[in-house]
């Protein structure tokens, strides 16, 4: 049975220019995430965002540094492609896939603080 109550959210941005993670939070598609995130974009001092056509972007967003658009969101498709590639807990229906939320945020969470933003994971395990 396929059930689809508890879904998670990997909400994460990518600078245009390198496309790497500049930040990201896991959590519901609620406007409360979305806030979370924004949240810890702001010392970047971002001036545009280019995002799909979801409100709650429309709704905490000032419309003069907002763009919807498929034309600028391509290198964020294609790193939730690498991410569901290279991450099989992002892929449904595999022996990898975690029940546990805690669990699926850590291992998702290490992967990218090592791939992204190259933190040694290994030696603060060893720790």
């Amino acid at each position: 049975m396929r059930k689809k109550s508890n879904q998670r959210w990997l909400w994460h941005a990518v600078c245009h220019e390198t496309n790497t993670v500049l930040a990201y939070v896991f959590g519901k598609r609620k406007d409360v995430v979305f806030k979370e995130l924004k949240e810890h974009l702001a010392p970047f001092g971002i001036a545009r965002f280019y995002t799909d056509d979801w409100g709650a972007y429309e709704r905490h967003l000032d419309s003069s540094e907002h763009e919807v658009g498929k034309k600028n969101t391509q290198k964020i498709e294609r790193k939730n492609l690498n991410f569901r590639t290279r991450i099989k807990r992002l892929t449904r229906r595999t022996i990898c896939f975690s029940k546990s939320e805690l669990m699926h945020d850590i291992v998702i969470g290490l992967y990218i603080n090592a791939v992204e933003f190259g933190i040694d994971i290994h030696a603060k395990m060893q720790v």
